[in-house]
């Protein structure tokens, strides 16, 4: 991977990768070919609960081109890997009959040709003995479960708070389900080779997929080796290895030929996760003046049968503002649904929108400025931790984010602006996404030619990662941008983490600062003279190469004195709703972004224009549906699923403010997520400016804005 020469970090380079994927050259999953390569399909199941009493397959084998039917009659069993710092996998597929929701993959077809897999599956008749199912949060035969993580917070005393709260405020705020919808069905490609297992795979974390894939089949790690060095998107939908890629791997060992998996697009629906659905209650006490006194936030989400997925929902109101007296909680209900998964600014997406719309709802109720009340609550330490912060530009987003946005021109009386038939809101949201980072490994080698290679298993899912530690590496060893090729994507290059959680950029670009450092410390070691380049130590030294391994490791706050701190931003946005139709379009959007050291502005732009979007969608279009009766999801395709499209996107406007973070040498912060968190919010507190209905309800829909 190479680009021109040119200036290293915060220039804003073009994707090095960029002319590859418009020319169709970019090797995705599902452009991998092998001789005598066959394929799978899935037989799904038509019920959210109960028991598969038979399956009857003869049909099926007659098809011509059937190599194998597999179901829970004939699979091997399977292990399951142990939790990750994202927690357990899914559990292992075709392991017994229960059925625990409807799409669950209840056998799998092998055929000479995806044709003849497919046709093969419809043929397929099972036979179920059904039971009732639990499909919604408020249904009471769903097992409610703690918290297993830990992550709820607490602090003072939350009803002595409220009880000294001049006004106190009490709403329940609901988000939908949402799906990830990235625009590349996932696809897997399965090859032993011997003991040894190759996959290619759809996957935003090849560590992970060697870990589960490794303990599903009783393998050693090294013997598992996954590719991903494109993907054609994820959103947190590849942060898993889901239940496909290890029955691609099964029925690639059954058949003794490599198989490929691509899953169709309502099989994406049911497959590799979704945004669990949640219901939020809080209660936020103030004094007249607007200083907060207490917060309580208790969130329950949605989580499958046997699944640990979990979200942080109520995190948002720990550290978000100044306040002593908070508890901050979250439940999961236990529903015959597909496992849930991360989906761009996981919990804080849904949080974001409870506790953003109840501020707005609060700053009414005393009458003050709604980016005033947070101004006069700013946390200037963490109020969890009782520390300084790392780094914290939030005030500075509010003051940038009102001048561009002209917040100061709103007249603050409700369904008092207008534009013709329109009627014209405003609404803003404070918003920030957690600091998060975990170990990460590179190996930096310089060549007999004097250019630098560097290595990581990380996955670049269209985020500009290639490009950014190009960038930076080049920067570090004193390189032009051509001398330098990064190489991500493959689990036996050193150990990277997830690309997700907004965590990549500060781990990896960490792990590629210490490696380039010890490169040019062991070069003068060498001798380097004055001027001389690699090369030319390596010929006088005799060396075809160096190489060298750095990690990166989290650092410790309560040794630094000071707690992480993640991105922080402002966003403001102008609503016009039509008065008759209750149609919402979306005039114009602000975010002011606090993201640290920004390596490349073309790059992070793009990610926050693409997180704004995504947030337009969760605010009045995503929803997705779960049919009552059945459990299915009535609207599994891109033609029933709503999404935005062009005409839906208005001029977003993106500024950073602030500067590198203290706590890492990069001094970086991801900002994958907090292009999406607060859109929600901002959206509905500029509904109600406009007209005066407060909808607690994503997404807000024209059937919600028009009931009486």
């Amino acid at each position: 991977m190479t680009a021109t020469s040119g200036p290293a970090t915060g220039a804003p380079v073009d994707r090095v990768d960029g002319r590859l994927k418009v020319a169709g050259a970019a090797p995705y999953p599902s452009d991998v070919r092998y001789p005598d390569m066959a394929h799978a399909a899935f037989v799904r199941s038509t019920i959210a609960a109960g028991r598969i009493l038979a399956i009857e397959v003869t049909a099926a084998e007659a098809v011509g081109g059937v190599q194998a039917i597999i179901t829970h009659d004939n699979a091997p069993r399977l292990g399951r890997a142990a939790a990750s710092v994202l927690g357990p996998p899914p559990p292992a597929p075709l392991q017994d009959d229960r059925i625990l929701h409807n799409g669950q993959y209840v056998a799998v077809v092998v055929a000479d040709t995806p044709q003849q897999a497919a046709e093969a599956a419809r043929r397929v008749v099972v036979t179920y003995d059904r039971a009732e199912a639990a499909l919604d949060l408020d249904d009471p035969r769903g097992e409610s479960v703690a918290n297993p993580f830990g992550w709820d917070a607490a602090r003072g005393d939350v009803e002595a708070g409220l009880a000294d709260a001049h006004v106190v405020h009490e709403a329940v705020y609901t988000t939908a389900d949402n799906t990830n919808n990235p625009l590349g069905l996932f696809t897997t490609v399965a090859a032993w080779q011997g003991d040894g297992l190759v996959l290619h795979d759809a996957s935003q974390w090849t560590s992970n997929v060697r870990t589960t894939v490794a303990a599903a089949f009783g393998l050693p790690e090294p013997s598992v080796r996954v590719h991903a060095p494109y993907v054609g998107g994820g959103f947190g939908a590849g942060l898993r290895a889901w239940p496909h890629v290890v029955l691609a791997a099964l029925a690639a060992r059954v058949v003794r030929r490599p198989v490929k998996v691509t899953l169709t697009r309502p099989e994406m629906f049911t497959g590799v996760g979704h945004r669990p659905s949640t219901v939020q209650r809080l209660r936020v006490g103030a004094k007249r003046d607007g200083e907060l006194v207490a917060i309580e936030h208790e969130a329950l989400q949605s989580v499958a049968m046997e699944d640990d997925n979990l979200e942080p929902v109520s995190g948002v109101a720990a550290d978000g503002y100044a306040c002593a007296n908070l508890s901050a909680r979250d439940i999961q209900r236990r529903l015959n649904i597909p496992c849930p998964g991360s989906m761009r600014a996981p919990g804080h997406a849904q949080g974001s929108f409870a506790l953003e719309s109840a501020l707005d709802e609060l700053a009414y109720e005393l009458r003050i400025d709604p980016l005033e009340l947070r101004l006069r609550n700013y946390a200037e330490t963490h109020p969890q931790l009782g520390l300084p912060w790392s780094s914290k530009a939030l005030r500075e987003c509010c003051a940038v984010g009102a001048e561009r946005f002209g917040w100061t021109a709103r007249d603050p009386r409700v369904a008092s602006m207008t534009d013709g038939r329109w009627q014209v809101g405003y609404g803003l949201a404070g918003v920030s996404y957690p600091w998060w980072q975990v170990r990460c490994r590179v190996r930096v080698t310089i060549g007999a030619d004097g250019t630098a290679d560097v290595r990581s298993a990380a996955t670049d899912i269209g985020t500009g990662t290639y490009t950014v530690m190009q960038q930076l590496a080049a920067e570090l060893l004193g390189l032009e941008l051509s001398q330098v090729r990064v190489g991500l994507g493959d689990s036996d290059m050193p150990w990277s983490p997830a690309a997700g959680g907004s965590g990549l950029t500060g781990a990896l670009g960490n792990a590629v600062h210490l490696a380039c450092k010890a490169v040019v410390e062991r070069l003068g070691e060498l001798g380097r003279r004055t001027g001389e380049s690699y090369a030319d130590v390596l010929a006088r030294r005799g060396l075809t190469e160096l190489s060298t391994d750095a990690e990166s490791t989290p650092p410790d706050p309560q040794v630094l004195g000071m707690a992480p701190s993640g991105a922080f931003a402002a966003k403001f946005v102008e609503v016009h709703v039509d008065r008759d139709l209750g149609v919402i379009r979306i005039a114009r959007i602000v975010s002011v972004v606090d993201g640290g050291r920004i390596l490349n502005e073309k790059l992070a732009r793009s990610q926050i224009v693409g997180g704004t979007i995504g947030g337009i969608g969760q605010a009045i279009f995503e929803e997705t549906i779960t049919d009552a009766e059945t459990g299915r999801i009535a609207n599994a395709t891109f033609g029933d699923y709503l999404i935005p499209v062009n005409a839906d996107v208005p001029d977003i406007e993106v500024t950073f403010v602030g500067g590198p973070d203290r706590m890492t040498p990069t001094g970086t912060k991801g900002i994958g997520e907090i292009g999406l968190a607060g859109i929600a919010p901002a959206v509905a507190n500029a509904v109600f400016h406009a007209t005066g209905r407060r909808i607690r309800s994503l997404p807000i829909t024209i059937d919600r804005l028009l009931q009486p």
